[in-house]
């Protein structure tokens, strides 16, 4: 499947098959492709809650009550770090060996992030969801390529979600991925209408 095919292909699946999986593996392949989303200075802040068991269902769907949550193998709780930028951030000790050990130059870059990101709440919630949001939309396109359908979901008590799970204050939950099989006794529609160039862009 080319990446044209993945992106014509992709759908958000609103009947999964109960009867078919999506096994560890596969769902490793799945995240290890979509990390390769960018992410700013490269810190990738975010992490994945991987619900699979019917007691974690149960849980979740308490907090953002679709059916999806209920009949899809598995729903990923995308969830983006809002101090991800801080030193403490292990991605950093990687950037120190791709500057060759210079400590000061990375001080430098550290302190840039901080100036960017880390001066309100609100850079510090832009910062954890769009950084989340590129992982999410990588993450369905990843999966289409590797056969697996997708539904994203943001319908949901936020703040509800990040206690059951035990997040951080730090921590916000951006959106939920179901992953699973499309049910083909179920129809979906038609894809809707969407807005091109001539209608979304404003050139200036």
């Amino acid at each position: 499947m080319n990446l044209k095919e993945v992106y014509e292909g992709r759908r958000a699946i609103n009947f999964f098959d109960t009867n078919k999986g999506v096994d560890a593996g596969l769902l490793k392949d799945i995240i290890n492709l979509a990390v390769l989303a960018p992410s700013a200075f490269n810190l990738q802040p975010w992490e994945i809650i991987a619900v699979k068991s019917k007691e974690g269902k149960e849980r979740l769907h308490k907090f953002a009550a679709q059916p999806k949550i209920l009949e899809a193998p598995v729903t990923l709780i995308i969830v983006g770090n809002k101090t991800g930028y801080e030193p403490s951030n292990p991605t950093w000790q990687d950037m120190l060996k791709l500057m060759g050990g210079d400590k000061e130059k990375l001080a430098g870059t550290q302190g840039m992030a901080a100036g960017l990101y880390g001066t309100s709440n609100e850079n510090k919630l832009k910062f954890a969801e769009s950084n989340a949001g590129l992982l999410a939309m990588s993450i369905m396109y990843a999966a289409k390529s590797l056969g697996v359908d997708s539904h994203a979901m943001s319908g949901m008590d936020f703040e509800g979600v990040r206690k059951e799970f035990e997040l951080d204050e730090n921590k916000t939950v951006v959106m939920l991925i179901s992953l699973g099989h499309l049910d083909e006794s179920n129809t979906l529609y038609p894809r809707a209408y969407r807005r091109g160039y001539d209608e979304i862009v404003k050139e200036v």
